[in-house]
């Protein structure tokens, strides 16, 4: 174990080389990281939120709100097919989960039931079947959606509106978001660097449902609305000078959901606007929304239950690309534009807290965090040294030197923030590292005391120390896997850190001891063990 083996030199070289390689643009400031060539690491420690300062928002997905939305549709789906296939009602009588259809003729209930087991269809992409029709007396028919459908939609949402809210944040260019789930419907957005919390919320919070509707064109519907008979199938909205009604059909003729790209532009006067493009199935719907039958009508674009544009139809668009207007600033088309291509969210986020820390508390909190190591790190050395001397404690110094640079390079590397309990994490990762070397010193002590020479007390101080420390660093990978699977924010950043400095520790500590000794060993030849006549008081016996 204590040979001095070429291929462990080569290792710790290697090692020693892309640690500095990697650790040393955190040397640099970014004016300077900017100027390495191409092939040089340039990633510098990704600073958390409580060093870094930032913004801090506790989101709640409403998920009620949703599936209230989705029972909307479904009756609305419900109400146009029957109009299609011809049967007649007598009411759609809306209940949790669905509606139930009751018929004006009993004869048509087997010609409603086929309708909408066909508008049921088969089983998601999960295997699970969303909607389903089933037969209730002589003259009803209830089309609802199943429970495993409404059991799944909560995790869905909230799975969906991390990757949605992840999306956008990343238009911002913020760096290295956090982005998590707490509880089974709430996520915690942590944005370092982000200093304006109100920007980040408007943009997370919209929802950003964007759809196209028919503007009723019978006018007389329109007054009838006004008088508060709105028809079933219509809903009324303010147009775009937020003072004319606009009676709107609620069937939806393309949704956001249909978009392939959104992008600024400008209209004829030049003016900001967005252009659009549709992917296949969107830019059929969009085709037969503008056909020949609707040419001279109006249809609404809507935004999160606003009307944002509403032109009149003067020609069918067969190639599913267009623009909106609507007066636009360019600041507010960008916005529009990256919320429209981060997707729209599958539920309305309400924002339970939020919270700002400050570029200057972070930066105390650097400098308390950088004491902190540096106090612990001299704690260690002096205690190594007054233990084992000043060859045996100043190798397991030079082996911790190589375990913080490794540390720093790894999380350099993987870009994983570094947060005050990570901070923590590192200081105890420098504990537990020289503890294997502890381990492996006193049973070195141990042999030599028990007449055993030199060389056979190194080896066998490595030899048996291993299974020790092999087991110790387990244990803390498995807490660390723990913390990491089941904890969130600070206690995920401690987890990581002490997750990369065991792997760490274990090679530095090891390798850069057998090393250095082995040379050592080689080029003295001593007679005695350095450290037989120090016994440490209450030391570690494996």
């Amino acid at each position: 174990m204590v040979q001095l083996s070429r291929w462990k030199i080569v290792v710790l070289a290697l090692s020693l080389v892309l640690g500095l390689l990697f650790a040393y643009p955190n040397a640099l400031s970014p004016e300077m990281r900017a100027k390495l060539p191409g092939w040089v690491p340039k990633s510098a420690l990704n600073l958390g939120l409580d060093l870094q300062g930032g913004s801090y928002l506790l989101l709640e997905v409403d998920v009620p709100a949703m599936r209230t939305k989705r029972i909307d549709n479904l009756v609305e789906d419900v109400r146009v097919t029957m109009r299609e296939t011809r049967i007649n009602l007598n009411s759609l009588q809306r209940e949790p989960g669905g509606v139930v259809v009751a018929l004006a003729d009993p004869g048509q209930q087997n010609a409603a039931f086929e309708a909408l087991r066909l508008l049921a269809g088969g089983p998601n992409q999960q295997g699970v079947q969303e909607r389903q029709a089933t037969r209730v007396g002589n003259d009803r028919v209830r089309f609802a959606y199943t429970q495993a459908a409404l059991d799944s939609m909560g995790a869905t949402a909230v799975d969906q509106s991390i990757e949605v809210v992840r999306r956008r944040i990343d238009s911002l260019g913020t760096r290295e978001p956090s982005i998590t789930r707490q509880g089974s419907d709430r996520i915690v957005v942590q944005a370092p660097g982000e200093s304006d919390p109100a920007q980040l919320e408007r943009v997370i919070g919209q929802t950003a449902q964007l759809t196209f509707q028919m503007v009723e064109s019978d006018p007389q519907l329109t007054q009838l609305a006004l008088q508060g008979r709105v028809p079933p199938d219509s809903q009324l909205y303010l147009d775009t000078d937020g003072v004319t009604p606009l009676l709107i059909k609620r069937r939806v003729m393309v949704s956001g959901e249909q978009l392939t790209r959104a992008g600024v532009g400008s209209d004829q006067n030049g003016r900001p606007a967005i252009d659009f493009r549709f992917d296949g199935v969107g830019a059929r719907r969009f085709a037969e929304a503008t056909s020949a039958e609707n040419i001279g009508k109006r249809f609404a674009i809507i935004l999160d239950g606003k009307v944002i544009s509403a032109p009149n139809i003067i020609g069918t668009i067969p190639s599913g690309q267009g623009q909106i207007t609507g007066g636009f600033t360019i600041a507010q088309a960008s916005e529009m534009v990256n919320l429209l291509n981060g997707g729209a969210l599958p539920a309305p986020l309400k924002v339970e807290e939020r919270r700002v820390v400050t570029a200057e508390l972070g930066a105390d909190a650097v400098k308390a965090g950088a004491l902190s190591t540096a106090i612990g790190f001299a704690i260690i050395v002096v205690f190594m040294i007054l233990a084992y001397g000043f060859l045996f404690g100043g190798v397991s110094v030079i082996g911790l030197l190589l375990n913080g640079l490794l540390i720093i390079a790894a999380m350099s590397l993987t870009q994983a923030s570094l947060t005050l309990p990570g901070i923590a994490g590192l200081v105890l990762t420098f504990a537990v590292a020289v503890d294997a070397n502890v381990l492996i010193y006193e049973r070195m002590r141990d042999e030599a005391r028990a007449g055993r020479s030199v060389i056979a007390s190194m080896d066998a101080g490595f030899n048996k120390a291993m299974g020790t420390i092999i087991d110790a660093n387990l244990t803390t990978l498995v807490a660390a896997g723990i913390m990491f699977a089941f904890g969130a924010g600070p206690v995920r950043g401690f987890a990581w850190t002490l997750t990369i400095g065991v792997f760490t520790s274990m090679f530095s500590a090891v390798l850069v001891s057998q090393v250095l000794l082995g040379w050592w060993l080689k080029t003295a030849r001593p007679k005695v063990l350095p450290i037989a006549d120090a016994p440490l008081n209450n030391s570690a016996k494996v």
